[in-house]
């Protein structure tokens, strides 16, 4: 089970853990775009607005191409370190307390309207934008459970540019509806 005698290495005998991971995070995601989804509809249904769409189809190539590296460059067997392992499992109940926060609120655009509360509960009363930084961590910690350090800074890149973006924008519609 070790790998050059370090006990947080596990050298990838037996289960396929790597992918275990893999399609834990690939189910993860598609389960939230469907909640994604379905909350979208209903508040726009309620007559808010979507903001910043031109970014999406750019912030949705970035997380599908990250997945697809991790598929193709990761084996079933390979090496798992496990705090960076155990470090992800930390950052998935950080990202169900900002879903459990949001509530119906949450989705994968930026959606609003004059009558939606500011939500300052939760983590959202620690950190401006929890969820980004969640996903920032996973970004840089998935690759690198694996050893794919070149993932790991490519993608991080790569969603720090789309965040740049998307942070803007989701600001500027809070500033609208602060006023």
């Amino acid at each position: 089970m070790m790998q050059n005698g370090a006990w947080w290495v596990w050298d990838g005998s037996g289960w396929p853990i790597a992918y275990a991971i893999l399609i834990f995070l690939t189910l993860q995601r598609a389960l939230e775009l469907v909640y994604a989804n379905r909350n979208t509809k209903a508040l726009l249904a309620r007559g808010a607005r979507e903001h910043g769409r031109s970014h999406y189809p750019a912030m949705v190539a970035i997380h599908a191409a990250f997945l697809v590296s991790l598929f193709a460059f990761t084996r079933p067997y390979d090496s798992i370190i496990w705090p960076l392992a155990i470090l992800f499992l930390l950052l998935q109940a950080a990202r169900i307390w900002v879903l459990a926060t949001l509530g119906p609120y949450w989705t994968t655009r930026i959606i609003s309207a004059p009558d939606f509360p500011r939500v300052l509960a939760g983590p959202f009363q620690y950190v401006t934008h929890p969820n980004y930084l969640v996903v920032t961590l996973e970004i840089l910690t998935i690759p690198l459970i694996f050893g794919h350090i070149w993932i790991a800074v490519i993608f991080t890149a790569l969603n720090a540019a789309i965040l740049y973006v998307r942070i803007a924008a989701e600001d500027r519609v809070l500033k609208e509806r602060q006023n």
